[in-house]
């Protein structure tokens, strides 16, 4: 084994020692200073995958069938395609974009890309012709691999790029594609390790756009590699475990969660090719599978607490929840079906996981945990600039300069783009545009994006707080709740809703709805008008709000009021 080998599974085994000790592992655990030459694949997944015959990747298909892949399998398969991609002109340094859902593929494609030393661009299958002609042009990508389904997709967006398709490509359609499969066929043999330093780029993720124009993260060949050991120690995952992420292709959750941290444990991943989700479907697999370490995002756990739950949890040991805030109802519904405490984290495209209730430690509902071991996470208040030293609110940020130095999960840059750049790196700071509290234990609590917060009659409002009251209500599935203007409190909390399954709306349901949030929240936080809708997402599926935000300016600036929305006085009830 290499030197990087080594250090690499030294700094892996010390935080699998902490395991269940938060403190231990904050104090004492520090990211290795990795060597160059450094290529995770090479250096890591080759060297693990050599001869193991160990379950490395379980694809679980929609009509219930599964294909399973050992590491070793994977690892000569994708060296073959690394030297078929090479014959085809992929070299060190290049882009590649990778558009593939759940299928062996894709993982194949990605080590085969690194391997190489080029640069992986994962972009899921939902987007369009315009979105790849922004990604090609401000990506710099010179091939694309893609699903035979999608290749229309590229008729009409420019470049000379290597077009690889997994799978037939349809008759008719233009331009030369290359077939996937026959890379199977290369000799694997005459790759060898393509001499990348630590600073060299592996990743382009581009950001869902909740509040404006997708963002180009660039990460080199040690900030998501190395830097998901933190994510690995939050997940609580270990060799052999079994790991289930419910994450769409494309999106950084899924590199987090179904590539690096579970092959950096030695476990295996087990996914679902699924184009439609169903939440008893998944329970079986979960049951099946025997999965050991479940992590989705809120919106799947809320879908899971309002089905059958009775069938126990299986072989199951860590949940975890990520993507959004978890609301506490959520945990509380989990404990009290399967005895088991559903934890929380935080991280962004442009990190690692750097918060986070790890497992055995104690977990305060609502809470995203603490701090992860080697991540300097500190508050700023957005106003004056200054750090939050002990209990109090802030934006969290990341230290740039402080004992722990650059933090190593971080991106290098927001590529092609350095107003941003400067903006998010000012003060000494990366600065990830959310709020949150700490309490006096030094655990962290979301209130909001720094866009979301608002005032209403002077008091400070957190969209979170809100929501998170308002899913408890049996017939709300999700809420969203943003600022109404109005003329005499500045602002109102309007709370948009969609129903759960079996519901309709009605006046009589607003009420009802309405009412539930005057009972549980404090007088100053009552949520005054209530629209039924179908929440507008990224395709990664975040909630909108600024988009929302638009809606009821416009509703303001032109002096109506929204057809379909509810208001507090028009219930007379709710004023007694």
């Amino acid at each position: 084994m290499s030197e990087a080998t080594d250090l690499f599974r030294a700094s892996r085994d010390q935080l699998l020692d902490w395991y269940g000790d938060h403190e231990a592992a904050v104090d004492g655990f520090r990211f290795p200073a990795m060597p160059s030459p450094f290529n995770w694949v090479c250096d890591w997944f080759d060297e693990v995958a050599d001869g193991n015959d160990a379950r490395a990747l379980v694809v679980v298909e929609e009509d219930g069938s599964s294909t399973s892949h050992t590491f070793a399998e994977l690892r000569e398969r994708s060296r073959a395609v690394s030297a078929w991609l090479a014959t085809l002109g992929v070299r060190r340094g290049d882009s590649v974009i990778v558009m593939l859902g759940n299928r062996v593929e894709l993982w194949e494609s990605m080590l085969a890309i690194m391997r190489l030393g080029a640069v992986v661009m994962p972009t899921t299958t939902a987007v369009g012709p315009a979105e790849l002609v922004d990604r090609i042009e401000r990506g710099d990508a010179r091939h694309v691999i893609v699903d035979a389904a999608d290749v229309d997709k590229f008729d009409d967006v420019p470049g000379d790029y290597t077009r690889v398709s997994v799978g037939a490509v349809p008759p008719g359609v233009p331009g030369a594609w290359h077939t996937f499969a026959d890379g199977y066929d290369a000799d694997g043999s005459l790759v060898g390790h393509p001499g990348t330093a630590p600073e060299d780029r592996l990743l382009l993720y581009f950001t869902s756009g909740t509040t404006s124009r997708p963002k180009l993260v660039e990460h080199t060949q040690i900030s998501y590699p190395v830097g998901h050991l933190s994510t690995m120690f939050w997940l609580g995952v270990r060799p052999g475990d079994v790991h289930l992420n419910i994450s769409s292709a494309g999106w950084a959750k899924h590199a987090w969660s179904c590539f690096f941290a579970p092959w950096i444990a030695e476990a295996t991943i087990v996914v679902l090719n699924y184009a439609r989700f169903d939440p008893q479907t998944l329970l079986r697999q979960l049951r099946e599978q025997e999965v050991t370490t479940f992590c989705a995002p809120p919106t799947v756990w809320r879908m899971l607490i309002k089905s059958d739950l009775s069938g126990g949890s299986g072989s199951l040991r860590e949940l975890i929840g990520a993507g959004e805030p978890l609301n506490p109802e959520v945990i509380a519904q989990v404990q009290q079906h399967w005895g088991m405490t559903l934890r929380d984290g935080y991280g962004q495209t442009e990190m690692t996981a750097a918060i986070g209730n790890t497992p055995v430690s104690p977990v305060k509902p609502g809470s995203m945990g603490r701090p992860l071991p080697g991540i300097p996470v500190v508050l700023v208040d957005p106003v004056s600039g200054s750090r939050v030293d002990g209990e109090g609110e802030g934006e969290i940020c990341l230290d740039l300069e402080g004992p722990l130095g650059r933090p190593l999960p971080l991106m290098t840059a927001y590529q092609g783009d350095p107003e941003r750049d400067a903006e998010a790196m000012a003060g000494g700071c990366y600065h990830t545009g959310d709020l949150a509290a700490r309490d006096a234990d030094g655990y962290i609590t979301y209130v909001g994006r720094t866009d979301d917060v608002f005032k209403a009659s002077d008091y400070k409002i957190s969209p979170f707080e809100l929501e998170s009251v308002l899913i408890e209500h049996p017939a709300v599935a999700e809420a969203a709740i943003v600022p109404a203007p109005d003329e005499v409190r500045l602002a109102v909390p309007k709370a948009y809703v969609s129903l759960a399954a079996g519901h309709e709306p009605s006046p009589e349901l607003a009420e009802q709805i309405l009412a539930f949030a005057r009972d549980n929240l404090a007088p100053y936080l009552r949520i005054r008008r209530l629209e039924f809708a179908v929440l507008p997402k990224t395709i990664s599926g975040k909630i909108r709000r600024v988009e929302l935000r638009g809606l009821e300016d416009d509703a303001a600036s032109d002096g109506v009021r929204r057809d379909a929305e509810y208001r507090y006085e028009d219930f007379p009830e709710l004023r007694s």
